[in-house]
């Protein structure tokens, strides 16, 4: 499976690719995770990207394509692959569009998570992070509470309210997301790649992403 994954925060990209990670041989990818390993691991490419960080300054869109170039490349790419929540913006959208062509890869179609504005708030604003750095495990407090002391299950550091997830923060990166983001829906449609999917439920939604594939290779 080679697939995109689109949608609002608190859509569950991040839910939806892992659990499709878990059940087929596909490998998430995101850009904040192979931007921190390039990063982490000293890199040529994660050195650059650090200077822009350390500086406050975006990572520009050339940089990101070269890392997301040499994550493609690995070997459990070649198995499958779940891009959460990448790319972001229409050039981001055309530029990976050629680094695919490069490499010889058909993405399989692209799902869109469709969920409704006030089930985007609730979910983000009773969602609680691990604040260890190491751990950064997610809760929520209505159906995945941390302890009654308010602490990680998993690690035992307190968990906190991300300074993005205050409702005042969370309606201010929809406004971004549905100005940069909401074109690639028609941008990817206008492509025959575009799938919608309602995600009220995140293993609902992945028993539909997976019917998907067989679908789209048989038409």
């Amino acid at each position: 499976m080679k697939i995109v994954l689109l949608g609002a925060p608190g859509a569950g990209k991040g839910t939806v690719a892992k659990l499709l990670s878990e059940i087929d041989s596909s490998v998430q990818v995101s850009t904040g995770d192979i931007l921190r390993a390039a990063v982490k691991d000293g890199t040529d490419l994660g050195k650059k990207a650090k200077a822009y960080m350390d500086a406050g300054d975006l990572v520009p869109d050339s940089l990101i394509m070269e890392i997301m170039e040499v994550r493609l490349r690995e070997d459990d790419c070649g198995r499958g692959f779940i891009l959460d929540g990448f790319p972001r913006t229409i050039p981001q959208a055309e530029a990976l569009e050629g680094l695919l062509d490069r490499l010889g890869i058909a993405l399989d179609f692209v799902a869109n998570l469709e969920v409704p504005r006030d089930v985007i708030l609730d979910r983000l604003t009773t969602r609680r992070t691990c604040s260890n750095p190491e751990c950064q495990e997610i809760y929520n407090i209505k159906s995945n509470p941390p302890t009654p002391d308010g602490m990680c299950k998993k690690c035992g550091s307190p968990v906190i309210q991300r300074d993005d997830e205050t409702e005042e923060a969370i309606l201010n990166r929809l406004e971004t997301y549905n100005e940069k983001t909401a074109p690639l829906i028609g941008f990817y449609e206008g492509k025959g790649l575009l799938r919608n999917f309602v995600s009220l439920s995140s293993k609902d939604t992945v028993g539909e992403i997976k019917k998907t594939p067989r679908e789209v290779l048989s038409s």
